[in-house]
């Protein structure tokens, strides 16, 4: 037979079965992707990961179908240059009874498997999406964060919902770094203490901002901060401020930007600040140390850079954890001198925890005599405070990760507050270290 009739009477090379496959699978995708844009635009699909799913893995499964048709037609092809005959279907005779019942077994099996990967699939996804695989799966290097979650406002919110930005992007870069996450966990080459993950945070107007907004000017409210001393009687020391929310949330406001360089990685050291009003009136302002503008990152200010621990808020100070238990009725200030020798306890430097909750029982029960329900309460709570701040295997202590929303104990406000940041041409103006412009009035009461 001559070669053209031969090219006539043969299947096309694209009839061969990996390019049909190719073809099924690219049909697959298209249907996939169809359904997933209906889903989304109906609200359907709240998983932080639907977009990874939707933008990466069908696209991906899609161009992978492409190739196969192509690849096909080559393999196709070479079969036929080498002399054999073109691919055809397999010859089904469903007058058999075993070719039947072999049919319907494989349609069956594969009915099964597609439910059984799709249940695990889904009960994949939720569990990569809850706070016990963030905080437990890396039990060592996530338990202080995933501790202090669970004592946070946020407790009930998901990991995913602040850490994984919307979309497609957010998910693969979540995806990119938990990857360099579970290297590091399993060479155990992370670090120690873990850094504040300040540039992996994805920005406050895709989580934050979801569910708050900046306070009206008019906005204010009464704080009452109280202490106590370490005499015998646990003197109480409250200070009632009155507190301009709407005026501490004006770096928040739309029509202001102010940006910064920081001169260190936590941002506690800032040189430079730049703040523009209404997008018309900039000023430029330098720290004492600073003769012109710091090379560096500018960074514009948002939510993150003072309440920089919102879930997983570490006590900054023995004194500070003992006093909140103390508000909270937590432990009887009828003790004498229970707020002293709980602060003494939780100051002590012990090799482990094991070691420190001994410590801690031996030297209460010591100083505040063992025997009393009251004693026994104060043992235990701060036994508690000590293993919900303090992780000797990540190396972190009171103070390790500061809170910069507020200014007792850290700087703060007080990082540009501080009347030596000076306006670039113009000393007199300052970033100036009022506390009215914060606080209407302050009263202290033993």
């Amino acid at each position: 037979m001559a070669d053209s009739d031969r090219s006539v009477s043969e299947p096309a090379l694209a009839r061969n079965p990996v390019s049909l496959a190719g073809t099924w699978v690219t049909t697959l995708a298209v249907f996939a992707f169809v359904t997933y844009l209906a889903l989304e635009g109906f609200g359907l699909l709240a998983s932080p990961y639907s977009g990874l799913f939707g933008f990466l893995i069908v696209p991906a499964v899609f161009a992978v179908g492409l190739l196969l048709i192509p690849l096909g037609i080559w393999i196709e092809s070479r079969r036929r240059k080498r002399g054999k005959p073109a691919w055809h279907w397999p010859a089904i005779d469903l007058n058999n009874a075993r070719t039947r019942g072999i049919i319907a077994a494989v349609v069956g099996l594969t009915l099964v498997n597609v439910v059984i990967v799709a249940v695990a699939s889904v009960g994949a996804v939720e569990y990569s999406e809850s706070n016990s695989f963030c905080g437990q799966l890396c039990h060592v290097p996530m338990q202080p964060e995933f501790t202090a979650h669970q004592f946070s406002a946020h407790a009930k919110i998901k990991c995913v919902n602040c850490h994984v930005a919307p979309g497609a992007s957010g998910a693969l870069t979540a995806k990119m770094n938990g990857t360099r996450q579970l290297y590091r966990l399993v060479t155990g080459t992370y670090a120690r203490p873990i850094p504040s993950p300040r540039d992996r945070i994805p920005v406050p107007a895709a989580t934050c901002q979801q569910c708050h907004s900046a306070m009206p000017p008019e906005r204010v409210t009464e704080r009452a901060f109280v202490e106590h001393k370490n005499d015998e009687k646990n003197t109480e020391l409250k200070t009632t401020m009155s507190v301009y929310l709407g005026r501490i949330h004006w770096h928040a406001r739309p029509d202001v930007v102010v940006e910064y360089i920081a001169s260190d990685n936590a941002n506690e050291v800032i040189p430079y600040v730049k703040v523009t009003e209404k997008g018309k009136t900039t000023t430029e302002y330098l720290s004492a140390d600073a003769k012109t503008k710091p090379a560096g990152l500018v960074r514009r200010m948002d939510c993150l850079d003072c309440h920089n621990r919102p879930a997983h808020l570490l006590t900054d100070t023995p004194e500070g954890a003992v006093d909140r238990a103390l508000v909270r009725g937590e432990v009887s200030a009828d003790l004498p001198f229970v707020r002293r020798d709980m602060v003494a306890a939780l100051s002590g430097d012990y090799p482990d925890e094991g070691a420190a909750l001994q410590a801690i029982s031996d030297r209460l029960n010591k100083a505040l005599g063992a025997g009393s329900q009251g004693v026994a309460q104060a043992v235990q709570v701060t036994q508690r405070l000590y293993s919900s701040n303090i992780f000797p295997k990540m190396k972190i202590t009171w103070g390790t990760y500061k809170n910069q929303l507020l200014h007792p104990d850290q700087s703060g406000c007080f990082r540009c507050h501080d009347d030596e940041h000076k306006a670039v041409g113009d000393a007199e103006k300052v970033v100036r270290q009022d506390c009215e412009m914060c606080h209407l009035e302050q009263e202290v009461k033993p």
